[in-house]
This record gives structure tokens, C-alpha cells and sequence, in this order.
């Protein structure tokens, strides 16, 4: 199965110790390249970054299932680990668990975007809501919080912020446009509900810009793209020492 879009930017040149590793990510959207790109670079510049994007899995996902993808997920890891990649994030939400998956077959080492935020949301709280803009997403995502707080021994419950009509807004490329009304679907139902909400998940990683709109709320709202990176830089310099 051929997708479109499918596309590889090298790792970055310059004075990165070899030695010290290679953090490969792959993509459904361009717009996460420079996203990670930033994080990796203040997290820890010595590492070294190869990314692969392809916006043709997350359209045949959606379209035939995320199991329709998965020989093609492989091939893409396995490209990935031909630059050199020493782990491999998927920083899609929707085919994040089938990337685990097929990694954990094929031998590759695969962090989802999610798991180090879930992990870190079922331990701020019980009540936790789940924001996404993709149905797909939210699938993908409940499971895993569950999955999490049962690892955990915690108890939750999760409420949806649903704001499926922002989609179109990242699709097109303004950015600013799906932060703001991610944001805005955020404060009507954190502030509206009648509950208090003890954290907030931006549940992918293209909501990662609309955290800072949210600073004002007076609970924890917590991103993907940080917590993965942090949690890759933490996989790869641990293996190297």
C-alpha cells in the first residue's frame, strides 16, 4: 500500500556527539517536525534526530482501520532505524498503539506521543478530561489512561472535550486558528461543569499550541510532545551510559 506524502528529513548536521544517540520520530503532519524539532534541541542537543513524514497513514487509518496500516507502519520504523534511530516516537495518537505494537513484533523499540502523558495525567488525578478532535484519537486514548491508572492501582474517570470541528483548521495549516478553538472547547467544559476536572489532557500532539492558552485554568493541563521527548531522551542517554 502506497501513501502520499511520505517524506524523510535527515538528522540535523552540526556538533552532536555521535555517540550519545538518535531519536527518530514519526509523522502524520508536517507541522510536528519543527514541534519536536524544538523540543529535542532544548531537552538535549547532543542528540541527533531523523524524522520520517508520512500524511498518507493517518488518512488510510482512518479510512480502513489502523490494523490497514500496519505493514506499513513497520516499513516506516524500520526506515527510521536504518538513519540510526536508537528508539523511534510515533507522534501520531491515532496509529500510536499500532505502532507499539508492531514494534514490540518486529523487534523495534516504539514510545507512543501518549503514554508518558497518560501516565503522568492518572497520577495528578482521578477525574481526567480527555481532549481530542478526532474520534480516532479518543479511541486510542481511553484505553490507554485505563491501562495506565490499572498499572497505577488508580481509579479514574474520563470525561470527553470533544471539539472535532477544529480538525479542519490543522489540516488546512492554521495553526492558530485549531489552538484557539481547541482551547476554547477546553474552558467551556472545564469552567461550564459543574465537577472539578483534576487535570486536563491535550490528548494529541497537534493541541500542543493550545496550552499556553490555557494557563489560567487552575489545573494541570498536560501536552504529549514534551513528555515524550523527555521520556525518549531519558531511554536513549540511559542505554548509552
Amino acid at each position: 500500500m502506497n501513501f502520499a506524502g511520505d517524506r524523510q528529513t535527515p538528522a540535523r548536521p552540526g556538533c552532536h556527539a555521535p555517540d550519545v544517540g538518535t531519536i527518530g520520530f514519526l509523522h502524520t503532519a508536517d507541522a510536528h517536525v519543527r514541534a519536536f524539532r524544538t523540543i529535542l534541541a532544548e531537552r538535549d542537543p547532543r542528540l541527533r534526530e531523523a524524522h520520517l513524514v508520512d500524511t498518507g497513514l493517518l488518512t488510510a487509518a482512518r479510512r480502513d482501520g489502523v490494523e490497514a496500516v500496519s505493514a506499513s507502519v513497520e516499513d516506516r520504523l524500520r526506515r527510521l532505524l536504518r538513519d540510526g534511530a536508537d528508539v523511534v516516537v510515533c507522534t501520531c495518537s491515532t496509529i500510536g498503539a499500532q505502532a507499539e505494537a508492531v514494534g514490540r513484533a518486529a523487534g523495534i523499540p516504539v514510545l507512543r506521543v501518549d503514554r508518558p502523558m497518560a501516565e503522568a495525567a492518572v497520577r495528578a488525578g482521578r477525574r481526567i478530561a480527555v481532549v481530542n478532535s478526532l474520534d480516532e484519537a479518543a479511541a486510542t486514548v481511553h484505553p490507554l489512561l485505563r491501562e495506565c491508572a490499572a498499572e497505577f492501582g488508580r481509579d479514574v474517570e474520563l470525561v470527553d472535550v470533544e471539539c472535532n470541528d477544529t480538525w479542519s483548521s490543522f489540516e488546512d495549516g492554521d495553526l492558530l486558528t485549531y489552538a484557539t478553538g481547541v482551547a476554547d472547547a477546553v474552558r467551556r467544559a472545564v469552567l461550564g461543569s459543574r465537577e472539578r476536572v483534576d487535570v486536563v489532557v491535550l490528548a494529541q500532539a497537534s493541541m500542543v499550541g493550545a496550552a499556553p492558552l490555557l494557563r489560567d485554568l487552575s489545573v494541570p493541563v498536560l501536552t504529549t510532545p514534551r513528555l515524550a521527548v523527555e521520556s525518549a531522551v531519558e531511554l536513549v542517554v540511559g542505554a548509552a551510559i
